[in-house]
Formats: structure tokens, C-alpha cells, sequence
């Protein structure tokens, strides 16, 4: 091994030194647990700023008793769609589809 690459520090893993936010999972009125999430504020500050806001419920709506409409044992579940709960729906503390606004 080469001195140069030797001395190289490890990669730093995604997330570390960003803002985290915890959410308590509940099925059928038992807690399975947390999941958490780190965000990355340095580079989707909004995205991050809106899931914060939307997991805490600080402008009156938000992840609060939503549900999982979407799951694929062993690769994923998705959640978050707190105003149809079944993915179709989206709500943006910025008032507009955060995706689209941010997509132009």
C-alpha cells in the first residue's frame, strides 16, 4: 500500500453533522420503534427545513398519524402522505409542490 493513500482519512459516512429527526413507529396501536433520518441541510437546505417543519407539525399539519401506503418487504416503505394516504397526495410548507418548484 502506498504511503499517500495510507494516510488518507476514512470517507466520512452520508449525514454525519447534519440535523437528524426521529419518528416513532405505531401499528396497530403497539410501538415497533424509531426511525431516524438524517438530513442533508448543506445540500437540499428547503427539502430539509420542509420535512423538519412537516415532522414536527409546527404549522398545523404535517406526518402526525399518517400511515405507510406503500410497502416492498425488503427494499422500502413509503410514507409521509398525510392528506390522501395512498401517495398522491403532497403538502409544502412553501404552499406549492416542493418538488416542481424546485425542479425548474
Amino acid at each position: 500500500m502506498d504511503s499517500e493513500k495510507q494516510n488518507e482519512e476514512p470517507p466520512t459516512p452520508a449525514g454525519l453533522g447534519q440535523p437528524h429527526h426521529g419518528v416513532d413507529i405505531i401499528g396497530e396501536g403497539e410501538p415497533l420503534g424509531p426511525i431516524s433520518f438524517a438530513l442533508l441541510a448543506d445540500k437540499v437546505p428547503k427539502t430539509a427545513e420542509n420535512f423538519c417543519a412537516l415532522n414536527t407539525g409546527e404549522k398545523g399539519f404535517g406526518y402526525k398519524d399518517s400511515c405507510f401506503h406503500r410497502i416492498i418487504l425488503g427494499f422500502m416503505c413509503q410514507s409521509g402522505d398525510f392528506t390522501h394516504h395512498n401517495g398522491t397526495g403532497d403538502k409544502s410548507i412553501y404552499g406549492e409542490n416542493l418538488m416542481m418548484r424546485n425542479s425548474s
